[in-house]
């Protein structure tokens, strides 16, 4: 079965010993490059365990060349693009996404920072600090402890039941063993030859070709270092065990001397065991109440080596024979099958599906990792193995079939022309447009309005939907909702589409946005599911997370505090609670052959066509301090601050102050002042409230500390606007316009913008309208918008896990 043209990236390896893997995508709105060096934590010296950590740390330190307000993460936050690096166990991933103008810009702070990195003992000494707070975290995070426990099966030598975190004992930096070592590990690895450029971009092969001759040229040229091959994963011969959890089972399964191929085989079975189709191991094990969920993943390749992890949610652990015979009969049904063929075109089909609609910066991270095709000649050799391993039954007992394709994968690129058009509203709920509304001068509102922001002829598109609650949902309402479209939402999201359904006080909000062509039909089948009764509530709950994330999404909840919130009556079904319910909603980027296959599901919309829900007061000149217990004992602190008042303009000053403390920020109180390793500020909008968001974790001080350091930085705000100089005040300004342009947001981002603006009640042009008000502003102008803000005209919300410092805050009513 050949592999489609568009499934393959160019690659070649550059004169320098550079592997680079390069794909033209015409639609993208930004570039993307991910640089993965062949060497990760379990490479380092046996005697520094969170050394490869601790370096990749020290690169964004900044350099003599670009220094720590000029550093690939300062210009990346300015251009509104995305950065980060994640140490694994073998290999070590740098990425960033931009604008195509940016792009270049980009690379070359990449290309700078691993050529010539900050390696001085000060600098190491503050960064290891830094570690030691993510220690700590992790220590205390039980998601993280659940993951390190899951390898407790494995034998004692093998790397993965080491300790690779890294912490201040660890880490013996004014040691000269160690700064030997970290050189020697530095000079071995950050070269050509250990390294694989991805990028994609809209840019044409030959223009990102230049770019990665130019990276290339700068780094240190170098051969591909041959690696020790690690012990036996398992210590006995048995290569698998299984390990029981409350409400969860896990089974790992362990594999050697594999066959050389992409990681592709063991992503093609997982595929197969996730599917919740009927006929399928997870259809069985549901219907026979054995568990609910299956989460098949393969966290771990090298050398011949794989583990596969089979984690079964809300199973029942008393029956984990019964499961484990169940899935090797699936396996022996599996494992019979001649070549794949059907579900092999299905794989390629998803794999398509997803290379159209992923991000620049998703797309170069396949391309990189090798999980950018379908199976090949070699790739069987290794699933066929890895199904030997895996010891499948001999005489298969079960009624097993293959999946059915996934219904939203067979839509066309292009909606059918429908026979309804914008402008219909008898029978369909009022499909217009605002342009529409307005020339025929109709005073009542549209339930679903369509934006003219956005091009309508562009693959992607967006529609919100959202529910006023006038009953209330039950408490268990939303875990039982997420288990009923759980299946919806994952074939939805193979096809192109994401989808996201959650609450926030008596509102709850649909979202699906991506390939527009399967959004009506998606939407059908969701609201299907929505007349349907409920599954019940099960046993067990989620590991809860880290503080900061808690209170992350916790926040939208707690920026009520004035909306009247009367005692709502309980309904009498499931179905009830959106058959009472208010609607209306957005769509952004729909073709009028889309807008017209959408009509028929928007009129099996449950709920009553209602007016916009109106916006939650901001609490002018109050500083509310909200308490939430978290998980761990780390203090953690969010302090809203929205602007003083919602018109444009204050929109427009609020959005630039978030951009110019960013990179102030992280480095005052991450870098200079060590409080914590989850440190972070920007932009942040909430029902149509716009604000700046200010985070904090630290593992050393109290949330009363966290919160004076953050007002501390508030008050320098002024002087910080008055040392810019001029030239440096408008590029950020013309950046952050840029930023705004329609043309240049991806679709996803352009949709909140769009749906966060008719929450504020702003108009059909409020991107265009921002984004020249953001040129606008002048020096003046922004240092009485910080003032404003430093006097929470707009008001404070705080949501931490400690209590009121009472000085200058107060409780909410």
């Amino acid at each position: 079965m050949p592999a489609p043209d568009s499934l393959r990236p160019h690659t070649e390896t550059l004169a320098n010993g550079l592997r680079v893997t390069l794909r033209h995508v015409p639609g993208l709105k930004r570039s993307a490059a991910v640089l993965r060096v062949a060497a990760g934590s379990h490479d380092a010296p046996l005697a520094w365990p969170g050394l490869a950590h601790l370096l990749e740390h020290l690169f964004f330190l900044g350099t003599e060349r670009f220094p720590a307000g000029e550093n690939l993460m300062a210009y990346v936050q300015r251009h509104g693009g995305q950065v980060n690096a994640r140490t694994s166990e073998r290999t070590t991933d740098f990425f960033f996404e931009l604008p195509p103008a940016t792009f270049a810009d980009g690379l070359e702070r990449l290309g700078d920072m691993l050529a010539h990195p900050r390696l001085d003992e000060a600098d190491q000494l503050r960064e290891r600090e830094v570690l030691h707070a993510e220690f700590i975290a992790w220590s205390q995070d039980a998601a993280a402890q659940r993951q390190l426990a899951l390898h407790d099966g494995l034998s004692a030598t093998h790397p993965l039941r080491g300790f690779h975190a890294g912490n201040r004992d660890s880490l013996a930096v004014t040691q000269a063993e160690f700064q030997s070592a970290l050189h020697d590990f530095y000079r071995r690895f950050y070269q050509s030859g250990q390294m694989t450029l991805s990028l994609a971009g809209p840019q044409s092969i030959d223009a990102l070709k230049a770019l990665a001759e130019q990276f290339d040229s700068h780094m240190p040229a170098g051969e591909a270092l041959a690696r020790p091959t690690p012990p036996s994963l398992m210590a006995s011969s048995q290569s698998s065990y299984q390990q029981a959890r409350e409400g969860c089972l896990d089974l790992l399964f362990a594999f050697e001397d594999l066959p050389a191929a992409s990681p592709q085989a063991l992503d093609f079975l997982c595929t197969w065991l996730n599917s919740s189709k009927p006929g399928g191991v997870l259809a069985t094990l549901r219907q026979r109440g054995l568990a609910d969920s299956l989460k098949a993943t393969a966290p771990y390749e090298f050398a011949g080596q794989a583990l596969l992890h089979i984690e079964l949610r809300h199973a029942n652990a008393p029956a984990a024979a019964q499961i484990q015979a169940l899935l090797h009969d699936w396996l022996g049904f599996f494992a019979a099958q001649d070549d794949w063929a059907p579900l092999r075109k299905e794989f390629t089909a998803l794999l398509q599906r997803r290379q159209e609609t992923g991000s620049a910066l998703q797309v170069a991270r396949w391309d990189g990792e090798g999980r950018d095709g379908p199976l090949l000649a070699n790739d069987l050799v290794r699933l066929r193995e890895i199904l030997r391993q895996l010891h499948p039954a001999d005489n298969v007992a079960g009624q097993w079939q293959l999946p059915a394709p996934n219904p939203f994968l067979q839509t066309p690129s292009e909606a059918p022309r429908a026979g309804l058009i914008r402008g219909q509203t008898s029978a369909h709920r009022g499909l217009r447009t605002f342009a529409q509304d307005r020339s025929r001068g109709r005073r009542e509102r549209s339930p679903m309005q369509f934006s003219q922001a956005l091009p309508d002829n562009g693959r992607e598109g967006a529609v919100y939907l959202r529910w006023q609650l006038t009953t209330q949902a039950p408490l268990d309402f939303q875990s039982r909702l997420d288990r009923h479209l759980r299946d919806v939402q994952e074939d939805a999201r193979q096809a192109g589409v994401d989808v996201s359904f959650e609450p926030c006080a008596d509102q709850w909000l649909l979202k699906l946005v991506g390939l527009q062509a399967p959004i009506p039909l998606v939407l059908e089948h969701l609201l299907t599911k929505l007349a349907q009764p409920l599954p019940m509530a099960q046993a067990g709950h989620e590991p809860p997370p880290m503080p900061i994330r808690h209170l992350l999404k916790a926040l939208p909840n707690h920026c009520r505090h004035n909306r009247q919130a009367p005692v709502l009556p309980v309904p009498t079904s499931d179905q009830s609670v959106w058959a009472t319910a208010r609607w209306d909603g957005l769509s952004i980027g729909l073709s009028t052959a889309t807008q017209g296959a959408l009509g028929p599901a928007l009129a099996r919309v449950p709920g009553i066509a209602g007016d916009e829900a109106s916006l939650a007061p901001a609490p002018r000149g109050q500083r509310l301090w909200h308490t939430l217990q978290t998980h761990g004992e780390e203090a953690a602190v969010l302090l809203f601050c929205p602007t003083a008042t919602p018109t444009l303009a204050d929109e427009a000053a609020w959005r630039l102050l978030a951009q110019l403390c960013q990179t102030p920020f992280y480095q005052r109180l991450r870098v200079e002042l060590q409080l914590g390793y989850a440190v972070f500020s920007g932009l942040k909008q909430i029902d149509g409230q716009t604000g700046v968001l200010f985070g904090v974790q630290s593992p050393s001080l109290s949330v009363t500390q966290l919160s004076a350091h953050i007002e501390q930085f508030l008050a320098g705000l002024p002087t910080l606007i008055e040392q810019l100089d001029d030239s440096s005040l408008t590029g950020q300004q013309q950046a952050l316009a840029a930023q705004l342009q329609g043309t240049a947001l991806p679709c996803a981002q352009a949709a909140e913008l769009l749906w966060q603006g008719k929450l504020a009640g702003h108009p059909s042009d409020y991107l265009e309208q921002l984004s020249a008000a953001i040129v606008c502003l002048d020096r003046t102008q922004l240092k009485m918008a910080a003032q404003r803000l430093i006097k929470a005209e707009g008001g404070w919300y705080c949501l931490s896990n400690g209590a009121c410092p009472q000085e200058r805050w107060q409780a909410p009513q």
